[in-house]
C-alpha cells in the first residue's frame, strides 16, 4: 500500500512544502522517498497522481475551512485536550485563509476519489504535535520549530532520536530507505544554516505526516476532533506509544 504525509506550505507558491513517501507491507512502513520544494496545488496533485497505487494521504494543513472567524470547532477541542501541553492549534477562518492553498489542495484530492476519513481510498488532516505527544509518549510539545538557530537544531536532533526508534514499535515499524537517513543525520544537521535548517523540518514534519497516515491505515486506536462538515484532525492515540 502506497501511502504519503505532506507538510504543506501555507503558501506553497512562495515556500517549499515537504512530500514523504512510503510503502506499507506486511505491518511495516517503509519511507522510499522525500521531496521538499516549491510545489503550487496543481503540481502537488500532480506528483501524488504519479504515485502508482496511492491510497492515501495525511496533511498537516487544514482541509476544511466552513468558519468565517474565530477557530474551527475541531482546533477548540485539540486545545481542551493538548493546550496544556503546548501543542494548540493556530485558527484556521476565510477571515484569515479566504483562498487557503491547503482546501484547493483537499478539493482536487476529493474529486480524484480521495475522500475524508475513507477506507479504501483517502486522505486525513493530521497536527503533528499532539500526534507526538501520543507516538512518543510527551508530555509535552516537541520544541524544534522556534527560538536560537540552536535550539531549533537541538529540538531537531531529539526528533531524529524519536523518530528511529520508530523501528522497534510493535504497533507500526518505520525503517528509512538509504537516502533518507541524511535527514536524520545529527552531524549534518549541526551544519545546517539558513533556509537549509527549516527544510530539514519540514522534512522531519513529512516523515511524521506519513508515520500518521500509516497508523490510520493500520486502523491504529486514534480520535477523529471535530468533523467532515465543519473540519476535523485525526490523532492516534495512547496504544501506539513507542514500547
Amino acid at each position: 500500500m502506497k501511502l504519503a504525509g505532506i507538510d504543506l506550505a501555507w503558501h506553497c507558491n512562495k515556500n517549499p512544502t515537504a512530500i514523504a513517501v512510503g510503502n506499507l507491507a506486511d505491518g511495516v512502513l517503509r519511507v522510499v522517498s522525500i521531496d521538499v520544494s516549491i510545489l503550487p496545488v496543481d503540481q502537488i496533485i500532480n506528483k501524488l497522481l504519479s504515485i502508482t497505487g496511492l491510497s492515501g494521504v495525511a496533511i498537516d494543513a487544514s482541509l476544511i475551512i466552513p468558519n468565517k472567524t474565530g477557530q474551527r470547532m475541531c482546533e477548540n477541542e485539540i486545545a481542551k485536550q493538548y493546550g496544556a501541553m503546548g501543542a494548540s492549534c493556530h485558527a484556521s477562518n476565510l477571515t484569515l485563509y479566504p483562498e487557503a492553498a491547503s482546501v484547493a489542495l483537499s478539493q482536487k484530492l476529493y474529486e480524484y476519489g480521495f475522500e475524508h476519513l475513507g477506507m479504501s481510498k483517502w486522505q486525513i488532516e493530521c497536527y503533528p504535535h499532539p500526534a507526538m505527544i501520543e507516538i512518543f509518549g510527551l508530555s509535552r510539545r516537541l520544541a524544534y520549530k522556534k527560538g536560537l538557530v540552536a535550539d531549533k537544531k537541538a529540538g531537531q536532533k531529539h526528533l531524529t532520536r524519536l523518530i528511529k526508534r520508530l523501528h522497534k514499535n510493535l504497533i507500526l515499524p518505520l525503517y528509512l530507505e538509504p537516502d533518507i537517513h541524511m535527514y536524520l543525520d545529527e552531524s549534518r544537521i549541526n551544519t545546517l544554516k539558513g533556509k537549509e535548517i527549516k527544510s530539514n523540518e519540514d522534512a522531519l514534519d513529512a516523515i511524521i505526516c506519513l508515520y500518521i497516515a500509516g497508523l490510520y491505515a493500520m486502523d491504529a486506536s486514534g480520535k477523529t476532533f471535530g468533523d467532515i462538515t465543519n473540519g476535523y484532525i485525526w490523532v492516534p492515540q495512547g496504544s501506539v506509544l513507542v514500547k
